[in-house]
């Protein structure tokens, strides 16, 4: 929901004599200049209480009910209903636990319906009392959009006496997508302080404060990407695959009529380049890659995980075009659900339907080392567009591998692959990396060059997971042949 959309929604509620509404959002200054603009819309007058400085708006009646919130309360139920009133009460869930006041709500929910005023609720995170679900109505403030930013830097540029192109502002308002107003002023502050105005010499003091914010989350992470795709080796199936989703993402493709690519689930044995490929993927995009820690969603208090889960999905698609990864899915999503009183399942069930009918250009990709533990409402089409197995690197892969390795740390240097990648059969992408720098850290402890004997010694020392996970390895293989993912790798398509 847009914030056009989001005012029309409010205005309507209003209308309709709506009396309790919870705005659920943390932005408290950008809720008071909304409902500034629906009472000029409505000709309401708009009063604001807080617990500190008490009433305000309101000739006569200036600091009434200052640490006193009943008070307030009582004030607008003998308020005269010729001059409609919307009351913005801030933090005021902190005193619905008291029966008194949570009483007088549910009484005003019954009369202020037959006025012509509105107690507007302004809070975050909160379980509201069992009793006062019925008589809340629920309104979530999504974080600013294009033309919010677009509207909001401009203003402060002109404020500042220089005026941005229209190429700066567009810039500037990208990458401030998916952060609030007041971080996207204390940006702008910044430059201003440094600089004496904005300009696009303030995007990596942007990409910073993004940083800070999603840090700041505790569920997401904003991972930096360094290399895209192609210092992946093998994997062709899967980059062919990924480069027809890119292009997905254009107006081109839109007019064509293609919806949004979804999503794409990774499962595999551990080091075959999973996680690898989710910040490739992003790099190769130019998308920001925010990662998911799924087990932070699963918070202490009654509420809190389907609170976390819905500011998570509300971050991303703010953030969007993004690249979601939720790493090793199945740790967090494949337990009892008894065990947490339905936790997990209401958190999963709230993923799902975002997934199933998102039109937000959110990718998200999913890594998993096993589907035993897995739900099945997860791999059913429509919530990932495809399911790829990424298994043990086959022969030309392992070359296309330990060459890219070898390149990346000794560049020039021409040794013979054929013995090692023979004695290497069974090895994952990490342990083919690892292979690389055990045989450099043989060859520099003798004060010499890296030599083809190195590199079979160090693949002699190692005993790959795919001899002490046979059976797990095998059971994922045979899941993936019946048809329920495809091969990365078009040579393990080949390969009997």
């Amino acid at each position: 929901m847009s914030s056009a959309e989001w005012s029309e929604h409010l205005d309507l509620l209003i209308r309709a004599r709506t009396p309790l509404i919870w705005v659920r959002s943390t932005e408290e200054q950008r809720v008071f200049e909304l409902l500034e603009q629906t009472c000029r819309r409505l000709q309401h007058r708009l009063c604001d209480w807080n617990f500190i400085s008490g009433l305000s708006g309101v000739l006569n009646q200036e600091g009434l009910g200052s640490r006193q919130p009943m008070a307030v309360l009582q004030w607008l139920e003998q308020l005269d209903p010729s001059t409609p009133t919307l009351l913005l009460v801030r933090d005021f869930h902190r005193f619905c636990d008291d029966p008194g006041i949570a009483r007088m709500l549910r009484n005003l929910a019954s009369s202020l319906r037959s006025t012509p005023h509105t107690l507007v609720l302004c809070s975050g995170v909160w379980t509201p009392p069992t009793d006062l679900e019925e008589a809340l109505t629920l309104l979530d403030l999504p974080l600013p959009d294009g033309t919010d930013l677009r509207a909001l830097i401009s203003s402060i540029a002109s404020s500042s006496g220089n005026a941005l192109t229209t190429e700066v502002l567009d810039a500037l308002a990208r990458a401030c997508s998916g952060l609030s107003a007041m971080r996207v002023r204390q940006v702008a502050a910044r430059a201003l302080a440094k600089r004496g105005q904005l300009g696009i010499e303030d995007l990596p003091e942007v990409l910073e404060e993004k940083r800070q914010t999603i840090a700041r989350s505790e569920v997401l992470e904003f991972c930096a990407t360094e290399t895209g795709t192609e210092a992946i080796g093998g994997l062709d199936a899967l980059k062919a695959w990924l480069d027809q989703r890119q292009r997905a993402f254009s107006e081109d493709a839109r007019r064509f009529g293609l919806p949004v690519p979804r999503g794409v689930l990774l499962v595999g044995p551990q080091g075959t380049g999973k996680s690898l490929t989710a910040k490739a993927i992003a790099r190769s995009w130019s998308m920001p890659l925010l990662r998911l820690d799924v087990g932070r969603l699963f918070a202490g208090l009654v509420g809190a995980s389907e609170a976390r889960t819905r500011e998570t999905i509300q971050r991303a698609e703010a953030m969007a075009p993004c690249v979601l990864w939720i790493d090793e899915i199945d740790k967090g999503f494949g337990g009892d659900g008894r065990s947490d009183g339905g936790t997990s399942q209401r958190v999963l069930a709230s993923v799902l339907t975002w997934m199933a009918e998102k039109q937000s250009p959110v990718f998200v990709v999913a890594t998993a080392n096993g589907v035993e533990q897995l739900p099945g409402e997860l791999l059913r089409k429509g919530r990932f567009d495809e399911i790829f197995l990424l298994d043990l690197p086959s022969t030309e892969e392992r070359r296309s591998i330990l060459e890219l390795h070898l390149n990346r740390r000794r560049p020039r240097l021409n040794l013979p692959l054929e013995t090692v990648i023979s004695r290497s059969e069974g090895f994952s992408g990490a342990e083919l990396e690892q292979v690389v720098i055990e045989a450099m850290h043989l060859a520099f402890a003798e004060s010499r060059e890296l030599r083809e004997m190195d590199l079979i010694l160090a693949a002699a020392q190692l005993i790959p997971l795919s001899r002490t996970a046979r059976e797990q390895l095998d059971a994922l293989k045979n899941w993936a042949s019946s048809g329920r993912a495809r091969p990365a790798s078009i040579a393990t398509r080949n390969e009997p």
